[in-house]
């Protein structure tokens, strides 16, 4: 297929507001497109070019497109930084010099998606010496060929700033309506379709996968999709309960058992192989060695999938660090071995999804936790099956909460016995219960250099939450408390260190207001939340407060405008 046919798609979507609207333009495209590019146009249509399990990206620099720009035009690299100050928009900047190309192209050839698709992912694996000028040289090689529209959205893509609006909702939709539903399909089968379409993404994590399957071999095809050892699946989420009180007038019996403040793990085992991921999917198998080697001594089976939690042990008092500490490992690229020695870790675990071939998501809790038993050997405070109680009795159970807090942990997960294993949704099942606040987890997407004593670092943040079905992130407060200014204990996160971290996602600096890439998610506790017209969301959180990093959650993690929502129905209730 030709790349300008999938850049006429992105242009209509940017141009239109409504998410049906969205659907309907990309159920169109994925149905004219030949299965074998499906996969293909269904990440660009997302703006990637991996599944963001893959943990790959292309990781090219903003100045580093500011000269490729520069390069393929013919203007200089400050006339293009001056157009980008003015448009925030390194693909509108690229699109407008392209018109006005300064230099010839005799080179110019025709772009397709394989062309774009697969260039695209080389960039991921340029490392070493001489890869900037590489990854430079392979840019300009496509903007070369391509038209001004083009141009935009090759640009866009690779910078992972598409703005097309179009997020996990629609493409669920739209493939819904391009393969599986008719004129004559009720609302109550598609809604039962749809369902189908969600749990096979959950199990793949990659909707291109699952549009293939639906194209080739339709509902069948879909029900069949099975759990891929190495391919990390969905993980189940617990509702925030308010009290154990709440949760035990809903049910007689519950299972009551730790909340770890560690990573949750999900750990694949295939013979002698190991697999590690993180909450959001990002494969930490080389961060942790020393879990590698006790997943061999401890796992019983041949193949499994279980899910628990890492915590950091302080060699010292061999007691829980807290989660900050532990991050630590989680993006540690050298000297692996030296910090595993300096932040020692003990795995948790309290599930298990596959065993040896065949899934038992549809089993209850308390039997998957009958066989997690049978296929674990424990290994004294090192490789544990998660603490845990049944009981009918609030009042152990409000011990057993207690007993928790005082070993270091967060709180309890109330369980129930008989629920089974729900992919990615908050669900009636499991109930967290902490002793802290609401915080929600949000993304900052701009931000202020800072005046007086914080001059040199930025000194507020402009928060964002998640709309689920376009994927954008919307405003819905600013930040400026709960970060430290100097550093008094390492664990603390001060402005310098935030700072550092926001740098290279600055996409625009104009004045002391900066914009940036969503990538840096906080978790943040406040006040209350308000109606407000100042921001996109239509909400605003009044007095919001830094808590901590999340370095373990990804964009999908990010709290969506539909719970927020919900805070402030409960809220004012």
């Amino acid at each position: 297929m030709k790349y300008s046919i999938l850049c006429d798609s992105y242009e209509v979507l940017e141009s239109i507001p409504s998410k049906l609207s969205k659907a309907d333009i990309l159920a169109k495209l994925f149905s004219e497109t030949h299965s074998n590019e499906l996969p293909k146009i269904v990440l660009l249509a997302q703006g990637m070019v991996f599944p963001k399990f893959s943990g790959n990206e292309p990781g090219v620099a903003i100045q580093i497109m500011m000269k490729a720009i520069s390069k393929t035009t013919g203007f200089t690299q400050q006339e293009v930084e001056n157009k980008f100050k003015k448009t925030g928009d390194l693909g509108l900047t690229v699109e407008q010099f392209i018109k006005n190309r300064k230099q010839s192209t005799l080179s110019k050839k025709m772009l397709t998606i394989d062309n774009i698709f697969n260039n695209i992912q080389q960039l991921s694996f340029m490392s070493g010496h001489g890869s900037q000028d590489r990854k430079l040289n392979l840019i300009a090689e496509l903007l070369v060929s391509a038209s001004p529209k083009e141009a935009k959205y090759i640009v866009r893509t690779i910078l992972e700033e598409l703005r097309v609006g179009v997020g996990e909702g629609i493409i669920r939709d739209a493939i819904v309506k391009a393969f599986l539903v008719s004129e004559n399909t009720t609302k109550e089968e598609k809604n039962e379709i749809t369902k189908i379409v969600e749990n096979a993404w959950c199990i793949f994590s990659d909707f291109g996968q699952v549009a293939k399957i639906a194209k080739e071999d339709g509902i069948q095809g879909l029900k069949r999709v099975k759990i891929q050892i190495g391919n990390p699946v969905q993980v189940m989420l617990g509702e925030k309960a308010e009290s154990i009180k709440e949760v035990f007038d809903k049910f007689e019996k519950l299972t009551v058992e730790f909340k770890y403040d560690g990573m949750r793990a999900q750990i694949h085992k295939k013979n002698k192989d190991i697999w590690i991921f993180t909450r959001r999917l990002e494969n930490v198998t080389k961060q942790f060695p020393d879990l590698v080697e006790l997943c061999k001594r401890s796992l019983m089976v041949d193949e499994c999938i279980i899910e628990g939690e890492v915590l950091g042990i302080d060699p010292k008092t061999k007691l829980p660090l807290t989660f900050q500490k532990l991050s630590q490992r989680i993006h540690r690229k050298y000297y692996i071995e030296q910090i595993s020695e300096k932040i020692p870790i003990q795995m948790n675990v309290f599930d298990v999804l596959y065993v040896d071939g065949k899934m038992i998501l549809d089993k209850e809790f308390k039997e998957r936790r009958n066989i997690l038993k049978g296929i674990i050997k424990e290994i004294p405070d090192k490789f544990k099956i998660a603490s845990q109680i049944i009981t009918n009795d609030i009042k152990e159970a409000e011990i057993f909460y207690k007993k928790s807090l005082k070993e270091g942990q967060e709180g309890v997960f109330l369980k129930v016995p008989s629920s089974k294993y729900v992919f990615g949704r908050r669900v009636d099942g499991w109930y967290k219960i902490k002793p802290n606040v609401e915080t929600l987890d949000l993304v900052i997407i701009g931000a202020t250099w800072g005046t007086g004593k914080r001059v040199g670092v930025i000194g507020s943040y402009i928060l964002g939450c998640r709309d689920e079905e376009t994927g954008d992130f919307l405003e819905c407060g600013m930040l400026g408390s709960g970060v430290k200014e100097k550093e008094n204990e390492k664990e603390h996160t001060t402005l310098k260190d935030l700072t550092k971290l926001l740098k290279p996602y600055i996409v625009s600096d104009r004045g002391v207001e900066i914009k940036i890439k969503p990538k840096i998610i906080i978790s943040v506790d406040y006040q209350e939340i308000q109606k407000s017209s100042n921001y996109k969301s239509g909400f605003a959180l009044r007095f919001p407060r830094f808590v901590s990093l999340r370095n373990d959650k990804g964009l999908n993690d990010v709290d969506t405008l539909d719970r927020i929502n919900k805070l402030y129905r409960v809220q004012k209730k």
